[in-house]
């Protein structure tokens, strides 16, 4: 998704009433306010909609450069694919849809994405050169209007490639690689799955003592989700103890990050830890930016484990 900064599909400064008809803050307390919703029907909105879903498991990926989604889209897109049960994970904007033979059917609505970054301003540049020092940046977030690939005519077949989805039951090759690949003190052995900081090292039972094989990878991915967040790796507070606020947005971070990698692998995600639920919604009622801290630090997280091979930029909303 390009960094370009400019307003696509609709023409309105994001910020201004237009198509999105929201400004950063109203979308952060709106995705908050959907996910708390559906947590306190006990739903998991990265985890249960593919049981009803339409579309292809997978992460949402832009139909016209073939990047996928970060952070937060990704929750956001989700959300929608199963909303309005659209059949299809690819997105994009309408120009993009125009410049790619195809267009917006008349009346479709668009889906709200977002765009995170810092920019430093031309007076703090100048007064750092003066006075010495770091120049302070400043975050911002831009506000996309994307639509679903089943909201437009005339797209061609090459932008709706769709990778094929894991079976239930066997050894998963890709995943195999992907954990070998870390390089992590990966321990097999017990009838309990952790990670511990410490000593850094993650302990996951074999495969056989799982009643559904594939939850193996499942559990493995989630462990190695925490494992990123070592001093030596992407350096997250991983002090928390059960019970507080810290361990619970540790495991939200690690359940979105074993989420976006079983999509990545064509592995069905599932809910490691239902019985945080009740933690998480307590830290996203206090804090409405607190889902974007997690989805964000989650996708990092299974960049990290994918080796920076997953093509995607975080919390961008135009693609490249």
């Amino acid at each position: 998704m390009a960094r370009d900064g400019k307003q696509r599909g609709g023409g309105a400064s994001p910020f201004k009433k237009g198509q999105s008809g929201k400004g950063g803050d109203s979308l952060y307390k709106e995705v908050t306010d959907r996910i708390v919703r559906e947590l306190e029907l006990g739903r998991v909105p990265w985890v249960q909609p593919w049981g009803s879903a339409k579309a292809a498991l997978g992460l949402p990926k832009n139909a016209a450069t073939g990047r996928t989604y970060s952070g937060i889209n990704i929750l956001i897109l989700w959300g929608a694919v199963c909303e309005h049960a659209f059949p299809a994970q690819h997105w994009l904007t309408f120009r993009q849809a125009l410049a790619l033979g195809a267009h917006v059917r008349k009346g479709e609505r668009g889906t709200t994405v977002c765009y995170a970054d810092r920019f430093t301003p031309l007076s703090e540049l100048e007064r750092a050169k003066r006075e010495g020092g770091e120049a302070d940046s400043v975050p911002f977030l831009k506000l996309f209007t994307v639509f679903n690939a089943a909201q437009c005519e005339g797209l061609p077949d090459h932008a709706l490639r769709v990778a094929p989805v894991a079976p239930e039951r066997e050894i998963i090759p890709q995943a195999e690689a992907v954990i070998a690949a870390t390089g992590a003190d990966f321990r097999i052995g017990g009838d309990r799955a952790f990670y511990v900081p410490a000593e850094d090292y993650i302990r996951v039972p074999p495969q056989p003592a799982f009643f559904h094989q594939i939850d193996y990878y499942r559990t493995a991915l989630h462990e190695l989700g925490h494992w990123t967040g070592h001093a030596r790796r992407l350096n997250r507070d991983l002090s928390g103890r059960m019970g507080s606020k810290p361990y619970a947005r540790e495991e939200l971070v690690a359940e979105l990050a074993s989420a976006f990698l079983c999509a990545t692998l064509g592995i069905v995600p599932t809910v490691r830890h239902a019985d945080y639920l009740g933690a998480w919604l307590e830290v996203l009622r206090e804090d409405t930016r607190a889902i974007f801290r997690a989805a964000s630090q989650a996708a990092k997280a299974a960049d990290f484990v994918l080796g920076g091979k997953r093509d995607a930029a975080p919390e961008q909303g135009e693609a490249a």
